[in-house]
């Protein structure tokens, strides 16, 4: 087979944040957080890393983490642009916002000849993930249906106590099998429980702590680039005349597609890890912390 590609997701600015956070330090050795997911993908075996930015970032990547990673990985860059679309389309006027994390995948269709997994840029995954997703990436091979994979963490380990997040809630069968995902946009810590809200914090419905969500974290087979074009052309088609400033092309929605048609599976291997990720400016601490305690525990190099 194929050696499997990491691909990670880093075109968003992160209005929530503040800047630029997928490259603010998290250590006092200056290292991101993207850093140590590169470094976790790396002893699970991952040799290549794609970074998906936008064009006017790419100096500021190059000096952030991709000259400094070119040592251990092979580094590659590709630009989402806006005006990235399937021939005989047209970019609606006025459009500035970017097509979703779908179309941010679908800009890699050139330099991506295998397997692959997707990350987010400002999230931590922790090291079981990097190993649960490159096992499936390497073990698996499509048959009469594509075959993807998902590590999928605990609820209650992937929330902020500085604001609301959106997560993907999963129903996953008693096979492992990814069922849905159900996006609730608004959801917060409450004690030592959870709960969400679909009218903007007025009310709220509790959710158990044991869901299991998404955090973005996929693991595809070649094939799903060719679907997802497809899939994509739809979007344009369909979504984009409801709402052409805003509509978006998000990977799971994509996937969720692929499941009913029955083209393709999802494995869920759940990581006990704990996420990490800097929503809000609020979260860098935190991070930070939680960065040290596990130096001292020897997880990562004192010196990394």
């Amino acid at each position: 087979m194929k050696e499997p590609i990491l691909v990670i997701m880093a075109a968003g600015m992160g209005s929530r944040y503040g800047g630029l956070k997928q490259i603010d330090p998290v250590d006092d050795q200056g290292h991101i957080i993207m850093d140590f997911s590169i470094y976790d993908a790396v002893r699970a075996g991952f040799k290549k890393v794609i970074f998906i930015i936008r064009r006017e970032h790419h100096e500021a990547f190059r000096k952030a983490i991709g000259d400094r990673i070119s040592n251990y990985v092979q580094v590659e860059y590709v630009f989402q642009d806006l005006a990235d679309i399937p021939e005989g389309y047209l970019v609606p006027a006025g459009r500035e916002k970017p097509w979703g994390t779908g179309h941010a995948v679908y800009s890699c269709r050139e330099v991506i000849d295998g397997p692959f997994a997707v990350i987010n840029a400002d999230d931590y995954y922790g090291p079981e993930a990097f190993s649960l997703i490159y096992d499936v990436l390497t073990g698996t091979e499509d048959d009469d249906r594509q075959h993807y994979a998902m590590v999928g963490y605990r609820l209650g380990n992937t929330l902020t106590e500085n604001g609301s997040v959106s997560r993907g809630i999963c129903t996953v069968d008693d096979k492992g099998y990814l069922r849905s995902i159900r996006e609730r946009t608004y959801i917060v810590m409450q004690g030592d429980g959870a709960a969400y809200s679909e009218d903007g914090g007025v009310t709220f419905t509790e959710i158990s702590p044991e869901e299991t969500v998404s955090m973005n974290f996929w693991g595809y087979s070649e094939g799903f680039l060719k679907e997802l074009g497809g899939l994509f052309e739809s979007f344009l088609e369909k979504e984009v005349p409801l709402n052409p400033l805003k509509a978006e092309f998000y990977l799971p929605s994509a996937v969720s597609i692929l499941i009913d048609s029955g083209k393709a599976d999802v494995t869920v291997r759940r990581s006990a890890d704990k996420w990490f990720g800097v929503t809000y400016k609020e979260d860098k601490p935190q991070v930070c912390a939680a960065i040290a305690a596990m130096k001292e525990k020897e997880i990562y190099p004192a010196d990394f």
